[in-house]
């Protein structure tokens, strides 16, 4: 039977009676002798249980791909390899202390895929009929499109419940805001992919809530990454689709260090619900949705965002917003606007 982490239970009636301590015995005043809670046996025992949490922990953290402000922060990313085969050789974690460890480690965390096992690139996969024709947009899934934690949060849009080592473990998943509108806008314009380095046992039913349109066409979850540097990095080759036509919207960069000029880069969402990047970025999307090659466009586009010289759909929405009851201000001709550009994003007024 699954036990939750909090759970605390361990077998038998002697030991529920002493709250999970061992047992030995000692003299009542009357000469007989009574079970009691052994310290020695509960030293022993809290030392086990504070190294199995501590392996649970650490195979909790590693469900979850996350990144936090350093990495974001961080100065120039390792160079990309010269070349590499169609599966890199993975490179082991750190020294492992007990086989128990070395367990959660193989099964969530810092092992890399084998050789050619699961890593493979190709020169084309399949494309479904209703995709002909368009350009592949890839999504980051977590801090891109929501934010997970293992500590409860005030009012999560999901729990997630994710078995490790046999006990049942919540995660609390917030949306970044817009992220409904974003995916049924991309949706109709893009053939949609959701790559993550985090495990499928999470991502996997996550996305089943997130897409309940049906827009993700495919999941591809970390053994689709390349490891490398100490990081999984999202090979867009091994997608089997023309470089020239994709693009991978990600927070960390270094997700997209094989190929930076396919990027359009996104801020990390943790609970900001004021947060507007999402709207942003499909004023991006659109801009490169019918060019020749979008790695020749992103970087100029980039750069006039930058400058300011781009009109986004958040600068719009909040000039164009007054302050009675969210309504849109300024006369008919540029309400009729903001109507048109908020059908155009999929966005309902």
């Amino acid at each position: 039977m699954m036990q939750r982490l909090a759970g605390g239970l361990v077998g038998g009636n002697e030991r529920e009676r002493a709250g999970g301590k061992l047992l030995e015995l000692t003299d009542r005043d009357d000469g007989t002798e009574q079970p009691t809670p052994s310290s020695q046996g509960h030293e022993r025992e809290d030392e086990a249980m504070e190294d199995a949490e501590e392996g649970v922990d650490a195979a909790m953290a590693s469900v979850i791909t996350q990144v936090t402000a350093r990495d974001q922060q961080a100065g120039a990313l390792p160079p990309p390899p010269a070349q590499y085969a169609d599966g890199p050789a993975g490179e082991e974690g750190g020294e492992v202390r007990t086989n128990w460890k070395n367990k959660f480690r193989s099964i969530f965390c810092c092992l890399a895929p084998s050789q050619g096992e699961q890593y493979v690139r190709q020169d084309e996969g399949p494309v479904l009929p209703q995709d002909a024709g368009k350009k592949t947009l890839v999504l980051d899934l977590d801090e891109t499109l929501v934010h997970s934690s293992f500590k409860p949060v005030p009012q999560p849009d999901y729990i997630i419940p994710v078995e490790i080592e046999g006990r049942i473990v919540d995660v609390y998943v917030l949306k970044r805001p817009f992220v409904d509108h974003f995916l049924r806008a991309v949706g109709q314009r893009f053939e949609v992919v959701v790559f993550t380095a985090s495990l499928g046992k999470y991502a996997d039913p996550l996305l089943d809530l997130l897409d309940k349109a049906n827009v993700v066409r495919w999941r591809l979850f970390r053994e689709a990454c390349c490891p490398y540097e100490g990081s999984y990095v999202k090979d867009l080759q091994c997608l089997g689709r023309d470089l020239a036509q994709t693009i991978i919207v990600d927070n960390s960069p270094h997700s997209y260090i094989f190929q930076p000029e396919n990027a359009l880069p996104i801020g990390t969402f943790i609970d900001d619900m004021q947060d507007q990047e999402l709207l942003d970025c499909l004023d991006l999307l659109l801009a490169v949705e019918k060019v020749d090659d979008v790695r020749a466009h992103l970087g100029p586009i980039l750069a006039r965002k930058q400058a300011g010289l781009l009109a986004s759909f958040t600068q719009v929405r909040a000039d164009g917003s007054g302050e009675s009851g969210g309504q849109l201000a300024g006369d008919a001709a540029e309400a009729e606007s903001e109507r048109q550009q908020l059908a155009l994003y999929g966005v309902d007024d």
